[in-house]
């Protein structure tokens, strides 16, 4: 291979253009992630049971949906928390299912729990499967409205997600803390026990109301013509127009007909019931000319609304706010997205009033950008420290060989990635760190083997195609060695050899390009580049220099004293075996996130509203210190998964999580130093401050 190349220059170095132009290329056409993509291997089971206790929930819905989960053989466990209305069973399935069968799994897990449905008490909802956990809604904005109502600020926030959905590289965009809109009865209880009336007697009403049925039809001529009844509601307040008999539930209508469809204009989601104690009926004129007859207006109170408690609450440095939450296409770059959506949303504010205002909570573009910029100042930072390493004792024709080398090896690296359609993440990005300091090393040994030839006064090409082909297979066989430590991850077939099996694959095409590299175009630059001999230097021995000679002098002192150099070299490892218990261990370091999290658990059974305003006096204190940017506050639920190792608390009105954003990550280590004092001394609620993960 070396002499292949040798005798056919003017190919090597087109060769070399190529690898250049395509590396470059290649570098600009990686997708660029923040984190490996990764198969989140979880599902949430929602069951809806109103009225129920926990007891009745774990008995009655819980327990009959995990018995009918032990039937799935992929299963590996299972977690459930049965609280007063409701059920919540979080799957876990084993790690070995990936992405490719994943779906199939899911879909037996719909299976299953449709075919037990039937076991599930009168009264409970459909079980409801979440499992699309793999979304990681990387861009989060923070919609807030001074001097808006929520309406207002609900219609705006609407109006900007649609915008946003068509924009490049976006995959889903949702929306954060809304509150379900409902139509509110305020009846009296005292009125309905008076006329024999129940609120089931109301709800039956409304629901036949909002019932769909076919009405029939008629032929005429040679046309069948379609009975659409009418009687739709155009506003809230025609709810009130619906009559009962005080006597039976049967309905009456004082508008269209029975079985007519009624559905608000305006976007109803839903009546309630609510009773009040006290009052005293007086039925109208209209009333009392047909006792048999009561409008549901004599009795209750129609008002428009949203549900009491809210399920979920956002606040943005402490004003209320809806989250925007952005999910990007795992094959797009998403440096492109986050630029395609400033530049969307820089357009959007321009149209939109003063008061409203978008704010980011997590921005991953940014953060990939940094991660990027890092790896470019690493590579710049990698090829001085070997010239300079290089160039002190082997001169500056060899420092500028390998140096070069370095730069076609991760350029063909580069080219390699986009072959295998690699993006470049946390862990490409790693692999790519780690395989640097042994890049080179192919090189170095075939560089300094065709130096010493030719100091020796050997035909140049003659030196560097007998150095090739002596350093081939052994240099081969190193690295293959050097590249199968890392292939256990890659054959992990757990959640780590997932995300991590990019690092075996990028070290992989590293080191092998490295060691073509070494046997072509580092032979073909020695040629020549390379100095021949010094004057003055003895061409037979090119190591006879004061440097070695005192090297040669320490390795003999020590090969003399080999009993006191094996007791000093053990005493060394007895030190390293009893320190290693105090080396603090971690599989994966903490992210260089410049966030901050504060979690705040309140008793059980708290309500949302005072969970809220437990976080006040934590989002002032954060806010009033000088590292933070801004804070973001989410009750009731866990924030959206914004970075993939985070796996956000279950729906809890207990509960409650504020993000705090800082000036850089070096201050957060020093902020949640400060901040957990604080919190144990003024909160008096269980709190905790976390760091992000990574993994």
């Amino acid at each position: 291979m070396t002499a292949f190349f040798l005798e056919r220059k003017v190919f090597t170095y087109f060769f070399t253009v190529l690898l250049f132009v395509g590396g470059v290329l290649s570098f600009f056409s990686l997708g660029q992630l923040e984190d490996p993509i990764f198969t989140v291997k979880k599902a949430l089971i929602v069951t809806e049971y109103p009225g129920a206790d926990p007891e009745e929930v774990e008995l009655e819905v819980t327990d009959v949906i995990e018995k009918a989960l032990t039937e799935i053989t992929q299963l590996d466990n299972t977690y459930s928390w049965s609280r007063a209305g409701r059920s919540i069973i979080k799957v876990e399935i084993k790690q070995q299912f990936w992405s490719d069968v994943l779906p199939q799994v899911w879909d037996l897990v719909r299976k299953k729990i449709k075919d037990n449905a039937h076991k599930l008490p009168p009264g409970a909802g459909v079980p409801d499967i979440i499992d699309d956990f793999n979304f990681v809604y990387g861009f989060v904005l923070a919609v807030t409205g001074d001097g808006f109502s929520y309406r207002q600020l609900e219609d705006y926030a609407d109006d900007i997600k649609k915008e946003l959905e068509v924009v490049q590289g976006v995959a889903r965009v949702d929306l954060w803390g809304v509150q379900p809109r409902v139509i509110y009865l305020d009846v009296p209880e005292s009125q309905l026990a008076e006329l024999g009336i129940s609120p089931e007697n109301i709800a039956d009403t409304l629901q036949i109301q909002n019932r769909v049925v076919n009405a029939g039809w008629v032929d005429v001529v040679d046309r069948r013509l379609r009975f659409a009844p009418t009687g739709e509601f155009s506003h809230p307040e025609q709810i009130g127009e619906l009559a009962l008999n005080p006597r039976t539930p049967e309905l009456v209508l004082s508008k269209g007909r029975p079985g007519s469809r009624s559905a608000a204009q305006a976007p109803v989601l839903g009546a309630q019931y609510r009773g009040a104690v006290g009052g005293t009926y007086a039925p109208s004129k209209g009333a009392q000319e047909a006792t048999q007859i009561i409008r549901i207006r004599d009795l209750a109170t129609v008002r428009e609304g949203y549900q009491e408690p809210p399920p979920e609450i956002m606040r943005f440095n402490g004003k209320p706010a809806l989250g925007i939450k952005i999910a990007g296409l795992d094959a797009f770059n998403v440096v492109d997205t986050g630029k395609a959506l400033d530049a969307r949303i820089q357009e959007l504010l321009v149209d939109l009033p003063v008061g409203i205002e978008l704010h980011k909570v997590a921005w991953q573009s940014r953060l990939v950008s940094e991660a990027t910029n890092g790896f470019m100042v690493s590579l710049a930072q990698a090829v001085a420290i070997v010239l300079v390493v290089l160039i002190i004792p082997t001169g500056v024709r060899m420092g500028m060989i390998i140096g070069s080398m370095l730069v076609f090896i991760i350029l063909g690296t580069f080219v390699g990635m986009a072959i295998m359609d690699t993006p470049l993440q946390r862990m490409s990005l790693g692999a790519l760190i780690i395989a640097m300091g042994m890049m080179v090393d192919n090189s170095c040994f075939v560089a300094d083997d065709i130096g010493i030839r030719i100091r020796r006064g050997q035909d140049r090409k003659k030196a560097a195609t007998e150095a090739g082909n002596k350093r081939a297979l052994p240099l081969l066989g190193a690295t293959f060695i050097a590249l199968m430590a890392f292939y256990p991850i890659f054959a992990s077939d757990v959640d780590a050899g997932e995300y991590c099996r990019t690092l075996f694959t990028v070290v992989a095409i590293a080191l092998t390009f490295s060691w073509f590299i070494s046997m072509t175009l580092t032979p073909a630059m020695c040629v020549d580049l390379m100095p021949g001999p010094k004057p003055g230097e003895d061409p037979a021995d090119p190591f006879d220099t004061a440097f070695f000679r005192r090297l040669r002098s320490l390795i003999e002192l020590c090969i003399r004293n080999r009993w006191v150099t094996i007791a000093v070299l053990g005493g060394v490892l007895a030190s390293a075996l009893i320190s290693y218990p105090n080396v603090r261990q971690m599989f994966f370091p903490f992210a260089t996130r410049d966030q901050l999290k504060v979690d705040i658990w309140a008793p059980e059974g708290s309500r949302i509203q005072d969970v809220a305003a437990l976080a006040v006096p934590i989002e002032e204190k954060l806010m009033a210190d000088p590292r933070v940017v801004s804070v973001s506050t989410f009750v009731g639920n866990g924030p959206p998964r914004y970075y993939l190792p985070e796996d956000p608390e279950n729906p809890n009105p207990s509960y409650a999580e504020i993000v705090a954003n800082t000036l850089s990550y070096e201050v957060v280590n020093p902020l949640a130093a400060d901040i957990e004092p604080w919190l144990n001394e003024n909160i008096p609620v269980m709190t905790r401050v976390r760091l992000y993960d990574v993994g």
